[in-house]
């Protein structure tokens, strides 16, 4: 420790490895990124302007929405950045702050689809005692236990991750400042954190997906009790969307983080994560609103009464 070189930046090495990717590719990467958030801007605008959509379904894909628009500009924009600039680097501080918010956003995003699974139970299998239920202030106090949960969960492990010595090599093979390979440059032992991280992301991916494992099970079987065909395919139209968001982060970030963060081949992580900052949030409004008649419904009167003004 005492000949060891301390540095206060970063070196990203992004998709060094990927020779083949040219310009073509990053300018997707943009417009998916815009996509993103264009579509989860409007899912907050629109529900936040429109009545017919303060329901519980809707406030909580709103939370969503805001933790998906923060996950993804913490992320894209600065590789973006890098990439046309030609500069590859990132100061310790905003390194530590990328990871935070990305983390952090990722464990409310978790929290919030277990509450919304619980949500479609109550909708489902509950339909006379909803509105009872999914009270206002019940839904206030499961968005702020998302969102102080996320927070909770992941500020103690990323104050560690902090005040860890960093000296000798300074280069992040990665294109954001992701757990594993940070701590791969830490000059001290990382094998308690790495667990209490292990331990962190097991308990939340596997308590939500148990949550809503259980929820889901109830609605199949409360859907299949339908009489009607008719009846069976509108229910399960109503959760159709949120079970394929739900398959798709579940197995996206059990595939990167229910492992030691420092292990794990680098090249399928970048390309797992890329597929989840960008294409999969650019995806997520298209799932939740393109065979939504009230929320398209609500767009266009937004749309056409704006454009009266």
């Amino acid at each position: 420790m005492s000949n060891a070189t301390f540095f206060n930046e970063f070196i990203l090495l992004g998709f060094s490895e990927f020779h083949e990717l040219n310009l073509g590719f990053y300018i997707l990467l943009l417009l998916m990124y815009l996509l993103s958030f264009v579509g989860h801007s409007l899912i907050i605008i629109v529900v936040s302007i429109e009545p017919k959509l303060h329901t519980p379904m809707y406030f909580f894909l709103l939370n969503f929405s805001l933790a998906e628009i923060a996950s993804t500009t913490s992320e894209i924009p600065k590789m973006l950045i890098n990439i046309f600039s030609g500069k590859n680097t990132i100061c310790f501080a905003c390194c530590m702050a990328q990871g935070f918010m990305v983390f952090t956003m990722g464990a409310v995003e978790f929290i919030t689809l277990t509450i919304m699974s619980f949500d479609r139970y109550v909708a489902i299998c509950k339909p006379l005692h909803y509105q009872t239920i999914m009270t206002s202030g019940l839904c206030l106090k499961l968005s702020l236990l998302a969102w102080i949960g996320g927070f909770g969960l992941i500020f103690p492990q990323s104050v560690v991750v902090w005040t860890y010595p960093y000296c000798g090599r300074n280069i992040i093979d990665h294109f954001f400042c992701d757990v594993g390979p940070v701590l791969q440059l830490a000059c001290a032992d990382t094998i308690v954190i790495e667990l209490i991280g292990f331990l962190y992301g097991a308990a939340i991916m596997w308590g939500s997906f148990g949550f809503s494992l259980i929820s889901y099970t109830h609605i199949i079987k409360a859907i299949l009790q339908i009489p009607s065909a008719t009846g069976r395919s509108k229910a399960f139209l109503t959760c159709a969307s949120h079970l394929i968001v739900l398959t798709i982060f579940y197995t996206a970030d059990m595939l990167m983080y229910l492992k030691p963060s420092t292990h794990g081949d680098t090249r399928l992580n970048k390309g797992i994560s890329l597929v989840r900052t960008s294409f999969v949030p650019m995806l997520n409004p298209f799932i939740y609103t393109i065979r939504n008649s009230e929320f398209k419904t609500a767009l266009w009167k937004a749309v056409t009464k704006r454009m009266r003004f």
